[in-house]
C-alpha cells in the first residue's frame, strides 16, 4: 500500500479555526479538512504548506515551527500519514479554488463538521487544548 506523506494546516485567526471541505470529485469528497496537501520531493513539511496554501486557497501564512499532531490513517487508497501545525493567517483572504466550502469555527464548534478520519486526532486534541494565537 503507498505511504501518503501529507500537511495540514490550523489556521488560527481571532480564536477561530478555519476548516475547508473538500471538492465532490475528490477522494473523501464533501469531508471537512484541514487545508494542506503533500510534500513534494525535497520540501520541507514546511514549504510544503506553505506552497499549498497559496495555490489552494490563495493565502499567505506563517507556520509555527514545531508540529501539532502527527497521524497515520489507512485509507482504501493508501496509508496517509498526515502532520498538522498551527499557522497564523498573515495576508489574503481564503479563495475557493479546490475546496466547496470554507468555515471559521470555535474549537469547541469543531465536531459539528464531518471531519475527514486522519484529522480526527488533530480535531479533538484542538477542542480538548482550545488553542489560540
Amino acid at each position: 500500500m503507498k505511504a501518503i506523506n501529507v500537511v495540514g494546516a490550523i489556521i488560527i485567526k481571532n480564536g477561530m479555526v478555519l476548516c475547508a471541505q473538500r471538492g465532490e470529485d475528490k477522494s473523501l469528497g464533501h469531508m471537512w479538512e484541514f487545508p494542506g496537501g503533500k510534500i513534494e520531493v525535497g520540501e520541507t513539511p514546511h514549504e510544503a504548506l506553505i506552497r499549498e496554501l497559496r495555490e489552494e486557497l490563495r493565502i499567505e501564512v506563517e507556520v509555527q515551527s514545531k508540529q501539532f499532531e502527527v497521524t497515520s490513517y489507512q485509507y482504501d487508497f493508501g496509508l496517509v500519514n498526515l502532520t498538522t501545525f498551527i499557522c497564523s493567517l498573515k495576508k489574503g483572504v481564503p479563495q475557493l479554488t479546490e475546496h466547496s466550502a470554507v468555515e471559521w469555527l470555535k474549537p469547541v464548534e469543531l465536531n459539528s463538521l464531518q471531519w475527514a478520519p486522519a484529522d480526527i486526532p488533530a480535531v479533538e486534541k484542538l477542542m480538548k487544548e482550545n488553542v489560540s494565537l
